[in-house]
């Protein structure tokens, strides 16, 4: 049975954007006679609320969505992105790495040239060439550090090329570096978006991943950690984004209206996923 799946943050108020891509994957869903998952993305304990969560669940009710019970809450499978981690680390594939914001970006506006990826200039590698000792010496000691996949030796563990199916674009092709020395987890939080996504999505069975097409760059990172964790690789479908009247993406940060906006209103669900181009 094909399944899919939802995956919101309860940092705030679900807005239309979150709303389109709840219902396109819900939607799909529908038409191939599969299983809907929604799973709450809550690993940042600093940001998500329960409040945030109850509301969610309320407009995507609002929405016209059911799902399967029960939803998985990250917060409660944190052993899951550990032994995920540990597996990575066994295989020498991390280290951890020291480097404040400020020592990052110092590190790069000396650099020449610093290499680039989809979101910005990569970490510059400054602490992949720490011994062993100093290492463990300053963990021990108990400075701050995140947890970096090493992408280069991630790569040469590669045998051939890594693909993956994208909906939208097609046969696409793993490119180990595009991302660089991504984090995998911090001493404060135990896991990241990448790992714990890939890992949900694994034991959660999801076959068919729908998501905004901001994240289409992302699957380069999931589809390596799929590779290295020996993990299934699920068809990925990133759809269009919804934009304002002035074309700026809809985001909370730029004040998109929320679902519960258009709830108190008055707003008819139903009206809603028609204008939206769903019919169910």
């Amino acid at each position: 049975m094909p399944i899919f799946r939802f995956a919101p943050s309860p940092t705030g108020a679900l807005h239309l954007g979150n709303g389109y891509s709840a219902l396109y994957a819900f939607d799909r869903a529908r038409q191939m006679d599969g299983s809907f998952l929604l799973r709450v993305e809550d690993i940042d304990q600093g940001r998500c609320r329960p409040e945030h969560e109850a509301a969610m669940l309320a407009d995507l009710a609002w929405l016209g969505l059911t799902w399967e019970q029960p939803v998985r809450r990250q917060s409660e499978h944190m052993d899951d992105y550990a032994a995920a981690l540990a597996k990575l680390s066994d295989a020498g594939l991390t280290y951890p790495c020291f480097c404040t914001r400020k020592d990052i970006a110092r590190e790069i506006a000396a650099a020449p040239s610093a290499p680039h990826g989809p979101d910005g200039a990569l970490y510059p590698g400054i602490c992949r060439s720490l011994s062993l000792t100093e290492r463990r010496d300053r963990v021990a000691a108990g400075a701050a550090f995140a947890v970096r996949l090493d992408c280069a030796r991630a790569a040469r563990m590669i045998a051939g090329d890594l693909s993956w199916y994208d909906r939208q674009s097609g046969q696409q092709y793993l490119q180990p570096g595009l991302h660089g020395d991504v984090v995998l987890a911090r001493k404060e939080t135990p896991t990241s978006y990448h790992l714990a996504v890939t890992v949900d999505d694994a034991l959660q069975g999801v076959s068919h991943v729908t998501r905004g097409a901001d994240l289409f760059a992302a699957t380069h990172v999931h589809r390596l950690l799929q590779a290295l964790l020996d993990l299934p690789t699920p068809e990925y479908d990133h759809h269009r984004l919804l934009q304002d009247d002035d074309g700026v993406r809809m985001a909370k940060r730029h004040g998109a209206v929320s679902l519960a906006q258009l709830r108190d209103e008055g707003r008819d669900p139903g009206e809603l996923r028609r204008s939206l181009g769903f019919e169910f």
